[in-house]
């Protein structure tokens, strides 16, 4: 997801950055660490996910520039963002994950309804009014959702292109206003 934001952006780069279910700060860091003029704002509903990501910003020298919110994705945003960052839960209900996965990822951040795709309803329409002109939301998706997903993004009026994994599967969602 960052390596398709930079190639989006060129030389110039994000000002605001929003990443949306942020866990432990991932996403959000390594792009404050790509964009040194950037801040940004980190949300999710998990406190203890926030705490992870606040040690995270403090140990990296980043938590000056990184704000980060408990919240339920864009609730309480007015603002508008260069770049959103998003990788929510996609998983079908009662799949078969690894059983590493099940022991260190809660399940609030995988599982997503019957389909996987709970949230990416729920982002859909709440994406385009934070979006900022010549903006770029990079959403992660799950093996086999390009189409589904694409479909429910389309109907809220983006443009969207794909990036691929190292296995050349379709995993990030590149949604353009």
């Amino acid at each position: 997801m960052i390596e398709a934001a930079v190639e989006h952006f060129g030389a110039r780069a994000p000002r605001r950055i929003l990443d949306l279910g942020t866990g432990p700060g991932t996403l959000l860091l390594a792009a404050l660490a790509q964009w040194p003029g950037a801040t940004g704002i980190g949300i999710d509903a998990s406190p203890g996910a926030l705490a992870y990501a606040r040690r995270n910003a403090e140990r990296l020298g980043l938590a000056g520039r990184a704000e980060l919110r408990l919240g339920d994705w864009t609730g309480g945003l007015a603002e508008r963002f260069d770049l959103i960052l998003c990788n929510p839960p996609y998983v079908e209900a009662g799949a078969d994950l690894a059983r590493d996965v099940m022991d260190w990822e809660p399940a609030e951040a995988l599982f997503a309804g019957p389909d996987g795709l709970d949230a990416y309803r729920r982002l859909a329409p709440l994406l385009r009014p934070h979006l900022a002109a010549e903006g770029i939301a990079c959403v992660e998706i799950g093996i086999g959702q390009a189409a589904s997903v694409s479909a429910l993004f389309e109907a809220q009026g983006f443009t969207i292109s794909s990036r691929m994994d190292l296995r050349d599967i379709p995993r990030c969602l590149l949604l353009e206003a």
